[in-house]
């Protein structure tokens, strides 16, 4: 490790491992400040080589409301492609009375650091791996504005480097070789509520496109800040979706130049070329936390669109807005309904799912103030257009019924088809509307006995004895179910047996619509539609006579065989039936032979 002399020096010149202050959850509790005014629009950059070991700096940072208020610190050193390829990270110490209670916190990323002659060094953006610290990395300005970068690599402190940290802060030498590392990103979250968060991640096995680390913030309005507050040192948000969900990140506006913005100094999700809000944010404090502090901030309404999410930073344009994706949940519960609208801007798979999810709940916990027990009946429609630019509008719908919460089974059943349908290659879906209506009530109907008619006479079947099919013949059957909360049916069922079915064993099975299970959604647009037709609803149930291995006789007359893969794999008639206005639960399987 070399010190920083006059000119360019590198202090810890070997690897490290770097992160970003993430996103924060959003809040500050502002101390008294220094005097510091916003810096004037498009900053011009201080060069890196200039930078000199104890090179005082100053910056501005929000920690309550929209104003930014001054600190202070001085240079440590530069990391050679601390951040990535070709981008340097400097390093600095810095201090304010909210800094030396919380140290660097999350939010804080984009926060500008002026040299003395005003000129922009660069932004706040990492922080030590050991916890809260007032010790920052530094995203060089004079790299914010190309994005050319590369993903950061991990590296090491070296001891030489951890005693300079060491000298110029509290920071032991020990917790300085921990090394810099990127800070969780979480995603404030509005509309849900912190339980329902923590809830949804319970239960999202299975679901990998439900984000985890999120927290409740307020949700996005206009009372909360304008495009005017957003300046240099000043709050700025990124927003996925916003409106009844709003889901953003939470950093620090570097620079404004006419109606161009940059902030933040590190990705929020590195995806190069995006489409999100741009939003401005009211901050109401710094929370204090064991790894690293984080803002506590409300969303103003978009203002803009943040075009640009690399390496050094993110970018945007004041003015227009995204183009969106919306997603309206409409709910009935008695003499009671809300609608909910959510706009999409990120319309990336993973992203059209989770907005569905959160927006199903939202809408119902806004509306029943509660767990949602009993009875829901739920539509849905979606259009967008194709690979080939055609239009397209899908539809389908189920019932739903638990004695428990039934919002998470909605949003994943639905989140599901959406992130399935938005996988296809050069499918784009402009809206999702759902509608649906809840009662109180559970109401299941029991798969309980099952009836086949032979030799006249209505036969009760038992799982190996009983059912005797004839080939080219009608299996008439007949599926008791027991009501919960709904009254007993008695349903007939009829299925034509094929001839080839003759000499065979043969399996019936009855089953409830929500133990069926069914076959991948298809790829193609056009088979969607009827593919949806197919599926078996909560509320109904399938019949079916499954062609098995041919009989073989033993020396009783009785009849052997398995069902099995290889050459005899069955081949199956069926039919289904309902629906019955309850949930169907419940399966039954009986086997026998065809003659």
């Amino acid at each position: 490790m070399q010190r920083l002399t006059r000119r360019r020096g590198r202090a810890l010149a070997s690897l490290i491992t770097v992160a970003g202050l993430g996103i924060g959850a959003a809040a500050a509790v502002a101390g008294p400040a220094q005097s510091a005014d916003p810096a004037g629009d498009c900053a011009v950059a201080y060069p890196e080589a200039d930078l000199t070991a104890g090179q005082d700096v100053t910056g501005l940072t929000v920690t309550h409301g929209t104003t930014p208020e001054g600190f202070t610190g001085e240079v440590l050193g530069v990391l050679d492609d601390g951040i990535a390829p070709d981008v340097d990270m400097i390093m600095v110490r810095l201090t304010s009375p909210e800094i030396d209670r919380v140290g660097i916190w999350q939010g804080m990323s984009g926060s500008p650091v002026y040299a003395g002659d005003g000129r922009l060094i660069g932004a706040v953006s990492y922080g030590l791996a050991m916890g809260g610290s007032p010790v920052a990395g530094v995203t060089p300005y004079e790299s914010m504005d190309d994005y050319l970068a590369d993903a950061a690599g991990k590296v090491a402190v070296d001891r030489a480097a951890a005693r300079q940290i060491a000298r110029h802060s509290d920071v032991s030498v020990a917790q300085a070789r921990e090394g810099f590392e990127q800070l969780p990103m979480p995603l404030g979250v509005a509309g849900v509520g912190a339980r329902a968060l923590a809830k949804a991640e319970q239960h999202a096995s299975g679901h990998r496109w439900l984000p985890r680390s999120t927290y409740a913030v307020g949700r996005a309005s206009a009372a909360a800040a304008g495009a005017d507050d957003i300046v240099a040192g000043g709050n700025l948000a990124a927003s996925m979706t916003w409106g009844d969900v709003t889901m953003a990140g939470i950093g620090t506006a570097t620079s404004v130049c006419g109606d161009r913005v940059v902030g933040f100094g590190h990705p929020m999700n590195w995806t190069g070329d995006t489409t999100l809000g741009l939003h401005p944010a009211d901050a109401i404090y710094i929370q204090e936390d064991l790894i690293a502090g984080f803002k506590v901030a409300n969303l103003g309404d978009p203002v803009g669109t943040i075009t640009d999410d690399r390496m050094s930073g993110i970018a945007g344009t004041l003015g227009p807005l995204p183009d969106t994706a919306d997603l309206t949940v409409g709910l009935t519960h008695g003499d009671r309904s809300r609608t909910g609208v959510t706009h999409i801007a990120d319309r990336t798979p993973d992203t059209m799912a989770w907005s569905t999810f959160y927006g199903i709940i939202a809408d119902h916990q806004a509306l029943v103030d509660g767990p949602v027990q009993g009875s829901e009946d739920l539509t849905w429609t979606i259009t967008g257009t194709d690979a080939d630019g055609a239009s397209f509008s899908l539809s389908s719908g189920d019932l739903y019924a638990s004695e428990s919460d039934l919002t998470y089974r909605l949003g994943f059943a639905i989140g599901d088809v959406v992130y399935a349908l938005a996988k296809i290659p050069g499918v784009t879906i402009d809206t999702i509307t759902t509608d649906s209506d809840l009662v109180d009530t559970v109401s299941t109907l029991k798969i309980s006995k099952i009836e086949v008619k032979q030799g006249g006479e209505w036969v009760t079947l038992k799982r190996r004895s009983g059912l005797v099919a004839r080939g080219g013949q009608v299996l008439h059957a007949r599926v008791t179910l027991t009501g919960d909360g709904a009254p007993t049916q008695v349903v007939p069922a009829s299925l034509q047996v094929p001839a080839s079915f003759s000499g065979r064993m043969v399996a019936l099975q009855v089953v409830s619509g929500a133990q069926s299970g069914s076959e991948r959604m298809p790829r193609d647009i056009d088979e969607i539609q009827a593919w949806l037709e197919d599926q078996v609803r909560n509320d109904e149930m399938v019949v079916a006579l499954s062609r098995g291995p041919r009989v073989h006789h033993g020396s009783e007359g009785s009849a052997h065989g398995r069902f099995r893969g290889g050459d005899d794999n069955p081949r199956t008639v069926q039919t289904v039936l309902g629906p019955f206005g309850s949930v169907v639960r419940g399966r039954f399987f009986s086997i026998g032979e065809a003659r």
